[in-house]
């Protein structure tokens, strides 16, 4: 079993003959720290029989839902992810339920193998996780996040830094960057719209920041995932 983190090449290679069972699924971190933030977890674990099983079963309850493409560029685009999206939502509520447990039970395999990110984090340091995670779309300033904290914004640096080994505005751009290309793909928005609801005004600023965390200018990845 291999767990790809979002927005991350890789390539799949063997010698034999070779297939794959691909699952695309989403984290939704609302008002709470993300499994990824709390967490360092394995990228490959060794499968069994019964992991197989649940992957079968996944396919079975979820007909016609299969990736007819190896090229992402076919299917990650705004149409393919509405229909994506009206098929989850068109399934019956106790076949929606057992997708969601399969998801589990083949998450928690990686998650036998977690190890904390930090031994014993701050509490205050996830209060300001929870806060960032809840409003990543308003401009988040320190003064905010270090009075929440209780302490000064200095001390507030260092203490995130110490904790999640970044300082909190490049996990706070990384976080927006992060929306800001699920939304590239997903819908039509305009660019300045999309920047605009991450409450990132300033448009040469956000396009100056979108390629430092991607390499790209948010047209530019835009465009290698239009058809």
């Amino acid at each position: 079993l291999y767990l790809t983190p979002p927005f991350t090449l890789h390539n799949d290679e063997c010698d034999g003959s070779f297939s794959l069972y691909y699952i695309h699924f989403y984290e939704q971190a609302i008002h709470k720290e993300s499994i990824f933030d709390k967490y360092d977890l394995p990228v490959k674990i060794r499968a069994d029989e019964q992991a197989e099983q649940w992957i079968k079963r996944l396919q079975e309850i979820n007909p016609g839902r299969q990736l007819t493409h190896i090229d992402p560029k076919v299917y990650d685009n705004q149409p393919n992810f509405s229909q994506f999206v009206a098929h989850n939502n068109k399934l019956p509520l106790h076949l929606f339920t057992e997708s969601q447990g399969i998801l589990s039970i083949l998450m928690s395999r990686f998650l036998e193998f977690r190890s904390r990110k930090a031994s014993d984090k701050d509490e205050r340091i996830i209060k300001s996780l929870k806060y960032i995670h809840s409003h990543i779309n308003c401009d988040i300033n320190l003064s905010i996040l270090a009075e929440k904290a209780c302490v000064s914004e200095d001390h507030f640096i260092r203490l995130f830094k110490k904790e999640l080994n970044q300082t909190p505005i490049k996990y706070i751009n990384a976080k927006k960057i992060e929306k800001a290309q699920l939304l590239l793909i997903t819908t039509n928005w305009p660019i300045r719209d999309i920047a605009m609801d991450l409450a990132m005004d300033n448009i040469s600023y956000f396009n100056k920041i979108f390629k430092q965390y991607t390499g790209k200018t948010p047209l530019e990845y835009r465009k290698q995932y239009e058809k």
